[in-house]
């Protein structure tokens, strides 16, 4: 018999959106702190620098693996106690990141950490999702985002504050003091939900996908090295093409997959995760083509670049108390095609950047850039859930959020080829200022796709959960 739990008030609905959202900042501020200071902890753990690149692939690694069973976890022993079971593997992971002495080590504790981290995210989702009346759904999804965006914001920051003035061990301590805030607030604030009646674990599923996204990952992070392509990235990329397509043939061969793509058939789940992954394949391309442009084609230092970069969080953070309203007026197929034309030409002009151009000019592009992927990403996020039954969401979560993890390797892997292409049609042997206005209107091009899916959705799409009338 399905357990149904019946949705909460909007205070109910937002408390529970903020305790996920304490374990969404958790974890990104982790990401974006340690990349400040790997080449600290490569000192003390006396490797190279490059070396630790192993503690990042092992962590994208993990999540690759373990997001697809997510939802089929959370329905068997039930969601509240595997969001809390995952905070605590996190933290786990963060403290033996302190204990390390060796580079085997590090990468064994971020692996543990990607474990936690695969079930926190999609299960804490699901949560949200299964407590949140249709109606009141974007505001859930606003206040769910809008703490977590403060780790692109702050991290860096922080990070450079940690290992300038104390040892690098404080970066995982954050995680501690935050974790134990988060398990505390779940515990005692997050609705008891009782385990849900499951099939039988695909385990030939679980073994494709994770060794496809693994595959996708590990060829995607080859190419932010910026070489010529090697066998190994090739082959990597092909033999995670490949076993997606083998992955595809037997999720549809089963009765109860581990990725349930028979969902797609839904037209609102299909235009979030199909165009949604087009959409964020092109704008995954920014974190990478834009720093780079900013030092390596324009000469900026690594503090001047990230002083340019990081405001378009803080427009991703103004527009969020507004998305609803915005969905309310216009409705989720009109505010995907409009918006998200805009998204698109705001990531268009980025490539318009020349190494004179006037900071302030570059802030503009970027805050007013932000506001636009916050609306599309809001939108996104929460047309997923707007046609779906309690039983699909487990389902339905790690679908997309499977999806969400293989267009940021692709958002890598474009923006890489793309950058590769533009300085091998210029004939150049290395990156210059010129190959970065070509490659931005690819990444473009390719988000552009996703508005052939949006126009596709009916005009009143999701009309229950975005609140406007015909």
């Amino acid at each position: 018999m399905t357990v149904e739990v019946s949705p909460l008030s909007t205070v109910g609905t937002r408390t529970i959106a903020l305790v996920v959202a304490a374990a969404l900042f958790m974890e990104n501020i982790d990401s974006t702190i340690l990349s400040t200071a790997l080449p600290t902890i490569a000192t003390d753990l006396d490797v190279n620098p490059l070396s630790l690149k192993l503690a990042l692939t092992s962590y994208l690694i993990s999540l690759a693996i373990f997001i697809p069973p997510s939802g089929w976890v959370a329905d068997r022993f039930g969601a509240r106690r595997v969001f809390a079971a995952a905070v605590l593997v996190f933290m786990a992971g963060s403290l033996a990141c302190t204990t390390v002495s060796t580079l085997e080590g590090f990468v064994v504790a971020r692996f543990l950490q990607g474990i936690g981290g695969a079930m926190m995210v999609p299960v804490g989702r699901l949560i949200v999702a299964r407590n949140t009346p249709k109606q009141g759904f974007v505001s859930a999804m606003a206040w769910l985002t809008m703490p977590a965006l403060l780790g692109p914001v702050l991290g860096p920051l922080v990070g450079g504050i940690i290992v300038t003035n104390y040892p690098w061990h404080w970066i995982f301590l954050i995680n501690i003091s935050i974790g134990i805030l988060c398990l505390t607030l779940a515990l005692a604030l997050l609705p008891r939900e009782a385990p849900r009646p499951v099939g039988r674990f695909d385990g030939w599923g679980f073994v494709l996908s994770g060794l496809a996204l693994s595959a996708l990952m590990l060829g995607s992070m080859e190419m932010t090295e910026m070489a010529s392509p090697s066998a190994s990235m090739l082959g990597l990329l092909v033999l995670g093409a490949v076993l997606s397509v083998a992955l595809v043939w037997h999720c549809r061969r089963v009765p109860q997959p581990i990725l349930d793509f028979s969902l797609l058939r839904i037209a609102t789940f299909r235009s979030s995760v199909l165009g949604g992954t087009l959409f964020r394949t092109g704008i995954g391309a920014i974190p990478f083509l834009l720093p780079l442009m900013l030092q390596l084609g324009f000469g900026l230092s690594a503090i001047q670049s990230g002083a340019l970069t990081f405001v378009s969080a803080l427009g991703a953070l103004f527009m969020k108390p507004v998305n609803a309203l915005i969905l309310r007026r216009f409705g989720f197929r009109r505010v995907l095609m409009a918006n998200g034309l805009l998204a698109i030409a705001s990531l268009a002009a980025i490539g318009l950047f020349r190494p004179d151009t006037s900071h302030l000019v570059i802030y503009a592009v970027l805050f007013i850039g932000g506001c636009f992927r916050s609306i599309q990403f809001t939108s996104l996020n929460s047309i997923a859930f707007a046609d779906l039954s309690q039983d699909e969401m487990s389902r339905a979560t790690s679908l997309s959020s499977a999806a969400q993890q293989v267009s940021l390797g692709l958002g890598v892997t474009l923006g890489a080829t793309a950058v590769a292409a533009s300085m091998a049609f210029r004939g150049g042997t290395s990156l210059a200022a010129a190959d970065f206005p070509p490659a931005f209107l690819i990444v473009a091009v390719v988000s552009g796709l996703s508005l052939l899916v949006f126009r596709r959705l009916p005009a009143d799409a999701g009309a229950q959960m975005s609140g406007r009338r015909s």
